[in-house]
């Protein structure tokens, strides 16, 4: 007999799975939020049976007095294995019943989908078989954002996937497919679906630009946007979008939970998590909701406007013009951004500034920080070149 408490998102699912397909379904799995498991794994040492149950905990930390009762239970000679990948839970690692493993030695960084698959391959439970390791591949590069930089489409597909069924569904679709294919594949109907959802995101991805707030926060500058639903491509798409914001925020207020992502490799938003009790990646991360970020990321921008977004139909006011790009500030400045001698220059309201910038972007990011600044439209381009004669 086990028992499996693991995270509620495809990485914690995908555990699932994996230990389904090691040990059977004799088990008990529980999919749990950030903020739920320590009241479950309490639970479980107040249960008579406990003690002839082996424990495993996944992509998810416990508190101080979990930790305690899981090393008095190892010691008394229960069976327990803690198995996760982020940096924020390596002092695990000093318990024998814990892993914790950021990186392979190749530089890829891990799952924990992963990780489990290679402890019961090593404890043969489990034999490697091509289908579950390219189910668990993909896993792995939408957890860890390699998705992204590989342009590996399969793995935020997948994501989209396990977001369209009820957990239960997926897993037992999952397992079946695992069991029986050779490759990992989707189905023609899952094709389907998935063309349908893609729409379906970038529809309310362009709605919520409208919507997002910047903000100064902790010394950081801020993307801020309330949301329910696709998280990890708003946050993408944010960035991408608004590369000046060191970080994007993106708040369930329902729910009570704040995701965090980034693009750069200079920030770490699980450090940003950790500072209201969170954690999670480097580049995505999140935390509850409590009263400090609550007043940080609502109470104190409640009243803030949101960004104007970039008019998306010039002909003539493009990026990187040679004749210069026109932005308008929330000030009422108006802004010419132009490259003289291999170097970068901003005109305010026609007075030049004596600061030079790298490239283009950089002279942006300037102008959106201090501004709030925008791509002016085709007209406030051609008044401002008039008058510059």
């Amino acid at each position: 007999m086990y028992k499996l408490y693991s995270h509620n998102d495809l990485d914690g699912v995908g555990c699932g799975i994996i230990i389904k397909l090691a040990l059977g379904e004799e088990g008990q799995v529980y999919y749990n939020s950030v903020g739920g498991l320590d009241y479950k794994v309490e639970k479980f040492f107040s249960e008579k049976d406990h003690k002839d149950t082996k424990l495993y905990i996944t992509d998810l930390s416990i508190n101080e007095d979990n930790t305690k009762r899981v090393d008095d239970f190892v010691n008394q000679g229960g069976h327990a294995q803690l198995i996760d990948h982020h940096k924020t839970a390596l002092h695990f690692n000093e318990y024998e019943w814990a892993t914790v493993t950021v990186q392979y030695d190749d530089g890829r960084q891990t799952c924990a989908t992963s990780l489990l698959y290679e402890y019961f391959v090593e404890q043969k439970k489990l034999s490697p078989k091509r289908s579950i390791e390219q189910f668990i591949e993909l896993v792995r590069q939408y957890d860890t954002w390699e998705w992204d930089e590989n342009n590996n489409v399969k793995a935020k597909q997948l994501n989209d996937l396990f977001y369209m069924f009820s957990i239960e569904e997926f897993e037992e679709m999952i397992l079946q497919r695992l069991k029986t294919a050779d490759d990992f594949e989707f189905d023609e109907l899952e094709a389907k679906l998935l063309s349908m959802e893609e729409a379906k995101i970038e529809r309310y991805i362009k709605r919520k630009k409208r919507e997002l707030i910047q903000a100064s926060i902790d010394k950081h500058i801020v993307g801020v946007v309330h949301a329910e639903s696709y998280h990890s491509e708003l946050g993408n798409e944010l960035g991408k979008e608004y590369p000046h914001l060191d970080y994007i925020a993106i708040l369930n207020t329902g729910g009570r939970k704040v995701s965090f992502r980034t693009i750069h490799n200079h920030i770490d938003v699980s450090a940003v998590a950790g500072t209201y009790g969170g954690g999670g990646h480097a580049k995505a991360s999140g935390c509850t909701m409590n009263e400090e970020a609550f007043r940080k990321f609502v109470v104190e921008l409640f009243t803030e406007e949101s960004l104007k977004i970039d008019a998306p139909k010039n002909k003539f006011n493009q990026k990187e013009n040679s004749h210069g790009t026109i932005y308008e500030g929330r000030s009422g400045d108006i802004y010419r951004i132009y490259q003289k001698q291999e170097q970068w220059k901003i005109e305010k309201n026609h007075q030049e500034n004596a600061t030079v910038f790298k490239d283009f972007q950089s002279a942006v990011n300037a102008i959106k920080i201090a501004d709030f600044a925008w791509l002016a439209k085709d007209d406030v381009y051609d008044n401002y070149m008039k008058k510059n004669k």
